[in-house]
């Protein structure tokens, strides 16, 4: 069985099929979902699904693009829902930075401060977090050591394949492996695949973003995450049930919840 660790099912382009999608993945190994925060907005779809399946848990969280909503008592409205585990997606994104130098270094220290917020948060929760890093390896790296993160923990969101950020197992964080490692162009993520301790690994998908190969291009699902599993256990050399076996049992000692459910 596959544990799906961050997936936007609240997102709008399931609001037709949903229940099929679900259902698909059920049908097919997937028998964990953990949809990640990323605007207070998309909420009320996560908690509607979460308390509508027992498989669905969600996040509360805001992602660095939406840093401006952030709200801590919003925060904390959702965070003692029971079915509310983890917070994020939160982190920070260099990718889209202004091009104004002053314009780009308040952007970046507003991310920065929302960051070490919910980090902050998670550890008065103690709930894991879900941590974005798009072209902010070295300044995350060192906010999550410097806030000592590693209290409670949590994932690495879509490694980007950094160096920089492989030594952040040893601070109780794990690294989410998705579609992306199936892509053509995904060399570098191959080769430090087997660099990341496997018991530091989970299998996500991002949907329905980021749709493994060869669907690229497509809406993604957690279904796909067979197609990840089936591309660790080739680059990894194990077979697709220690593949199963080793993720899932990853993500449930990350997110204990998954235990009374699996």
């Amino acid at each position: 069985m596959i544990i799906d660790t961050h997936c936007h099912l609240d997102n709008e382009q399931y609001y037709d099929d949903i229940d099929n999608v679900i259902k698909h993945a059920l049908e097919n190994k997937v028998k964990g979902f953990l949809i990640p925060g990323a605007d207070f907005k998309d909420l009320p779809q996560a908690i509607k699904l979460a308390e509508k399946y027992d498989e669905i848990f969600f996040a509360v969280g805001i992602h660095p693009y939406d840093i401006e909503k952030y709200d801590e008592k919003v925060m904390q409205e959702y965070i003692n829902h029971p079915k509310c585990i983890a917070v994020g997606e939160c982190g920070l994104d260099y990718f889209r930075l202004p091009e104004d130098k002053e314009e780009k270094e308040a952007v970046v220290k507003k991310q920065k401060e929302v960051f070490e917020a919910q980090i902050e948060f998670a550890k008065k929760v103690n709930k894991p977090l879900i941590v974005h890093i798009r072209e902010a390896s070295n300044d995350s790296r060192e906010i999550l050591i410097n806030s000592n993160a590693k209290e409670v923990g949590g994932v690495l969101h879509c490694f980007n394949a950094s160096e920089h950020l492989l030594p952040l197992w040893e601070h109780n964080f794990y690294f989410g492996i998705g579609g992306v490692l199936t892509f053509k162009n995904a060399k570098k993520l191959v080769e430090i695949l087997p660099k990341i301790p496997k018991e530091k690994l989970i299998i996500e998908t991002d949907a329905p973003y980021l749709t493994p190969h060869p669907y690229r291009g497509t809406r993604n699902e957690p279904y796909y995450t067979n197609l990840v599993a089936d591309k660790i256990s080739e680059l990894l050399n194990m077979s697709r049930e220690e593949v199963e076996n080793l993720t899932t049992n990853n993500a449930k000692t990350l997110f204990k919840q998954f235990s009374k459910i699996i």
